[in-house]
């Protein structure tokens, strides 16, 4: 037995292993999500006279895959349609999401879909890490960036020693056409925004989903969705993935997960990196 075989494996990529019962995402015993239709559990209906509808069912949202298999609790943040800009400026308040009673030790936000359209019509702009005051949230610009980096700050001040996992936008088949160009430069650039947020703030990491998930092509769609989103089997799916991404971040940086049975208690252990 090598017992590095249990925490690190030499030239592993993050979603190199799928997990059992979440592994060491385990750890993290109170967690919130906080995203849109994908992060809701969202299921699309369609009826006899071809009349779509949408319904967010959170028991079927990956945060509650996760929950169930690591034994958890998980905050589901998340409604269909969700833009960083509606949960600042109603969401979040309207639902007490900001409340301390929701206090976690980890965030996991994947936002950014809803976004794009917005960003599209001239609503806000992308901006960048530039467009955030770390000394104060309310002069943060509203940018995606600047007022996705408030939903961190806000958090942050609620829990100071939290951990934070930002979700990238999976690839989809490229579509060599204006538009296609016009979205696959969109997506390319909100992600990499998003990876610049990770580096901004402490205790953030990224789960690029872009990067090392498969990418949403029609073999995908026609398994995993019910429509133009996920089914119960395509959220189940991406539990296993955010879990497993969690724990490869966990096993390939151990220091930083040592006190997170600290986080949102009154101690810590001085000798370890907090």
């Amino acid at each position: 037995m090598k017992i590095e075989d249990f925490y690190k494996t030499k030239d592993e990529k993050p979603l190199d292993n799928l997990v059992a019962n979440g592994g060491y995402c385990g750890i993290i015993r109170k967690m919130s999500v906080i995203g849109d239709s994908l992060s809701s559990g969202e299921l699309e209906s369609l009826n006899e006279n071809d009349e779509k509808g949408y319904h967010d069912f959170y028991d079927y949202s990956w945060g509650k895959f996760m929950e169930r298999d690591t034994g958890n609790s998980v905050n589901i943040f998340a409604k269909g349609g969700m833009t960083v800009r509606e949960y600042l400026d109603s969401f979040a308040d309207s639902k007490g999401f900001w409340n301390v009673e929701y206090n976690s030790q980890a965030y996991i936000i994947a936002l950014g879909v809803n976004d794009l359209g917005h960003m599209d019509k001239g609503d806000y702009e992308l901006g960048s890490v530039k467009d955030i005051d770390l000394n104060n949230y309310e002069n943060n610009k509203k940018t995606f960036v600047g007022m996705y980096g408030k939903i961190i700050q806000r958090y942050k001040e609620i829990q100071p020693k939290a951990k934070f996992f930002l979700v990238t936008m999976p690839r989809e088949p490229f579509v060599d056409t204006e538009k296609g160009r016009k979205w696959f430069k969109y997506k390319e650039d909100t992600n990499e925004a998003i990876r610049s947020l990770a580096k901004h703030f402490d205790n953030t990491y990224v789960i690029d989903l872009y990067k090392y998930a498969p990418e949403y092509d029609d073999e995908i769609k026609s398994k995993f969705y019910m429509g133009g989103h996920l089914s119960a089997i395509g959220y189940r799916l991406t539990a296993l993935m955010i879990e497993s991404y969690i724990d490869y971040i966990i096993r390939h940086n151990i220091d930083d997960f040592r006190q997170i049975g600290f986080v949102g208690t009154p101690y810590h252990n001085k000798n370890y990196k907090w």
